[in-house]
Formats: structure tokens, C-alpha cells, sequence
């Protein structure tokens, strides 16, 4: 049998397309499988081989399970796939094109996530769904209570507490207040899930070494240092601090040619969820840096005061997101402790000066 060396797997719920490459690039086999073959297939594979997928739902589980087996994983971001599709997408192309992207020394991978950062992320992922889920609630009721000449202030709590007099209202249609008795036990249940989603957050956040160290950063809370280390398997998969803010999608985007470097808008790339909490955590700091006098300023806070007289506040914002992106790579990548005075002492100023600049 002709030696493997790269297989291109597209991923799905039931129907797996394979190719399988040689050290020449040719594509030696390709199958479409069903679930149970696919995983028979996989136990024949010959320990070694280098396996591509993308980084797309149930990668990171497959990923564990070839790497236990003594397979090279390689998770490749999507957009990285497409430009080496030759024709029109079909699994068959998709694969070929996995296996093809892998083999380019100079392709990013994603590194795959343990059982465990998988575990918390889920907590993170169901809060963001929940959150999405009674902000729709909210507004669904305050714009059904409108028809019937009941304005409520836009806020949560103001809703939670007019609804108990509502269900009891006679200025009401009497049909109308069982539909508003479920909507409000479904809220008092979305509000229970997310205070459990919150309590085991914070567990994670005071018990994990990685999110500990991540605290020690002003405008960084539990739940950004909860859920950039179980985002980021390993930090070192970055070349730079610069290419992990590039990646969450708070750096410049470019348009540039002939010499001459155009820089635009943030790109918002990558994963919004990180980069919301980055964005929200840099308010906070932004707050607490103007609220400062300068006698008493930190050195960053007085960066932050003076881009923000020059800038303004949103772009201040942005950057101080771009700047807490690239101290927690530090962070994670060396396993530093947070040290604000860093700048003033000698090589090591030096690398966090150009890890946050």
C-alpha cells in the first residue's frame, strides 16, 4: 500500500469525505463514508499520518481522539481552506482541499482544545445563547404591551418588576395574562440559567493558573479570563502578540500597494464573544484611567488619557482592547505574571513594551 502521508477530512453529522495524499501531493484515495465506517476507517490508518480538518463543529473531539492514536492533528480555520478549493464547493473538493492547505509550510493551525477548556467554553457559549435569548424575550414583550397602550422603560429590571401588576391588570384582556405569567417564568428561568452559567465561570476564573494571572490585568474580569484561556489552547500557536490581537480581530485592516500602507477600520475578524469582552473590559479601564488624576496615574493610564483626548472614545476603546489582547499573550504565551511597571526595567521592558505597543 502507497504510503500516506496527509489526509484531508471535511467533517459532518453523518457523511465524512476523505482524501488521502501522498508525499508528492497526488491524491491516492478518496471515499465518502457514513458515521460507523468513518470511524473503522479512521483504525486503519497507519500511525504517523499527518490528518486535517477543519476547525469547525466536532473537530476539536476527532482531534483528541487521532491524537491519542499517535496521528499529527492539523485544525485549519476555514478561511484558510478556500482559496485552495479548484471548482465549486462539494465535500469531495472540501477534503482535497483540507489535505492540500495542510501541506503548505507556511499554513496557521488551530490548536486543539482539551476536555476540559472545552467544558468551560460551553458554559460561556450557553450564557452568550441565554443572554440572546431574554434580550429577545424583553423586547418581544415590551413591543406586545405597547399594542395595548402599556409603555415600559427599556430595561430589564423595570420589565421584571411591572410584569407581576400586569398579570393582575384590568386594563388587560383577560386571554392576554396567561401568555404574560409563562413569559414571566420564562424569564425568572433564563435569569436562574445564567446565574448558574455565571457561578461556574467564576469557579473557573479563581481556580485555573492561566485566568488567575490574567486577573492581575486592570479591566480584565472573570469572565474574559475565564474564556481566553479555554479559547486559546496554546497561545504559542501565535507568532507574535500582534498576530493573537489580529486574530481576535481588534487590528487595522490594510489596504495597501505600491509602497504606500492604508490602514482602515478594525477588521472584526475572528471570535465576536472575545472580542466583545475585550471591547467591554477596555470601558471599564477607560473609566477607571480618566477617573484617575495624573499624580496618580499608572503609565498606562496615562496612554490611555492622552489617545483618548486625541482620538476620542471609541477609538480609544479599540485600542485599549488591542492593547489587553496583546498583554495577555504575554501572559499565556510565557507564563508571566502581570507586571504594569515592566516598561521602566531593561530586556524585559522591552518584550511587553513590544508584546503591547
Amino acid at each position: 500500500m502507497e504510503k500516506r502521508t496527509t489526509v484531508g477530512i471535511d467533517l459532518a453529522k453523518e457523511i465524512f469525505a476523505v482524501c488521502v495524499m501522498n508525499a508528492d501531493g497526488v491524491a491516492v484515495e478518496r471515499q465518502r463514508l457514513r458515521r460507523a465506517a468513518f470511524e473503522r476507517w479512521l483504525a486503519s490508518i497507519p500511525a504517523g499520518s499527518v490528518v486535517a480538518m477543519e476547525a469547525c463543529s466536532s473537530a476539536h473531539h476527532w482531534g483528541r481522539l487521532l491524537a491519542a492514536r499517535g496521528h499529527t492533528v492539523r485544525l485549519i480555520a476555514p478561511a484558510f481552506v478556500t482559496p485552495f478549493r479548484k471548482s465549486g464547493k462539494n465535500d469531495d473538493n472540501d477534503a482535497e482541499a483540507i489535505a492540500i492547505a495542510a501541506s503548505q509550510p507556511t499554513m496557521r493551525f488551530v490548536a486543539v482544545k482539551s476536555v476540559e477548556a472545552q467544558t468551560i467554553l460551553s458554559w460561556h457559549r450557553a450564557r452568550q445563547g441565554w443572554i440572546e435569548e431574554r434580550s429577545a424575550l424583553i423586547n418581544r414583550l415590551r413591543g406586545l404591551l405597547a399594542e395595548f397602550g402599556i409603555v415600559i422603560a427599556r430595561s430589564a429590571e423595570q420589565l421584571r418588576r411591572a410584569l407581576p401588576a400586569l398579570v393582575d391588570s384590568s386594563s388587560l384582556p383577560a386571554s392576554l395574562q396567561p401568555l404574560l405569567v409563562e413569559a414571566a417564568e420564562q424569564l425568572r428561568a433564563l435569569d436562574a440559567r445564567l446565574a448558574r452559567c455565571d457561578a461556574e465561570i467564576a469557579v473557573h476564573a479563581r481556580t485555573d493558573s492561566a485566568a488567575q494571572r490574567l486577573r492581575q490585568v486592570l479591566g480584565v474580569g472573570p469572565l474574559t479570563s475565564s474564556a481566553l484561556p479555554a479559547a486559546v489552547a496554546d497561545a504559542r500557536a501565535f507568532r507574535n502578540a500582534r498576530q493573537f490581537a489580529a486574530w481576535l480581530g481588534i487590528t487595522p485592516s490594510q489596504h495597501s500597494s505600491g509602497g504606500k500602507t492604508r490602514l482602515g477600520r478594525s477588521t472584526r475578524a475572528g471570535d465576536t464573544y472575545l472580542r466583545t469582552l475585550l471591547v467591554q473590559g477596555a470601558r471599564s479601564t477607560l473609566q477607571a484611567a480618566l477617573r484617575t488624576t495624573p499624580a496618580k496615574a499608572t503609565h498606562l493610564q496615562r496612554w490611555i488619557a492622552a489617545l483618548h483626548q486625541r482620538k476620542g472614545y471609541h477609538k480609544t476603546l479599540v485600542a485599549i482592547a488591542n492593547k489587553h489582547a496583546r498583554i495577555v499573550w504575554v501572559l499565556l504565551a510565557r507564563g508571566e505574571n502581570y507586571d504594569p511597571n515592566a516598561w521602566q526595567r531593561g530586556s524585559r521592558s522591552t518584550r511587553m513594551n513590544a508584546a503591547a505597543a
